[in-house]
């Protein structure tokens, strides 16, 4: 029997802060080509942050809204800008769920995953939805990529 198994301990995969750093900075890159300011977050499958970046002259709500849209994203396990599309027509969940806190339902954040387990999420805040979409899949991009 395992320790793991005698402790009662459950191994997950999880994201390394190496490698949520490399995707922070690959978005911030983006953003760059993209002459637009953001802040790009990383968290892990429980919500807590692994990586952040501000670029200067981000706008200040970003911080918290790349940090939301990461922590929507991992927990579940879907795209951000896929809200409306689960919303559909049904105004009570467009009410009540987007009055959650951290919640957000903009696009801009993305889902990380190990095979088919979410471990992680991306987000990204400061330009358009689409540009903010652009910058967080340059960062997953970055994770999915062979290290150098």
């Amino acid at each position: 029997m395992s320790a793991a198994a005698v402790s009662g301990r459950v191994d997950l995969p999880s994201l390394d802060w190496r490698a949520a750093q490399r995707a922070v900075t690959a978005a911030i890159e983006k953003a760059e080509s993209l002459c637009i300011r953001v802040d790009a977050a990383v968290v892990d499958r429980s919500g807590n942050t692994l990586a952040f970046l501000r670029m200067p002259g981000a706008f200040l709500h970003s911080a918290d809204l790349a940090v939301d849209k990461a922590f929507t994203a991992a927990g579940f396990g879907f795209p951000t800008a896929h809200w409306m599309q689960v919303f559909g027509d049904a105004e009570h969940l467009k009410i009540g769920l987007s009055a959650r806190p951290r919640l957000v339902v903009l696009g801009g954040g993305l889902p990380v995953f190990d095979g088919d387990q979410c471990i992680a999420g991306i987000g990204v805040s400061g330009g358009s939805e689409a540009q903010d979409e652009a910058c967080a899949r340059a960062a997953l991009d970055a994770l999915y990529a062979p290290e150098e």
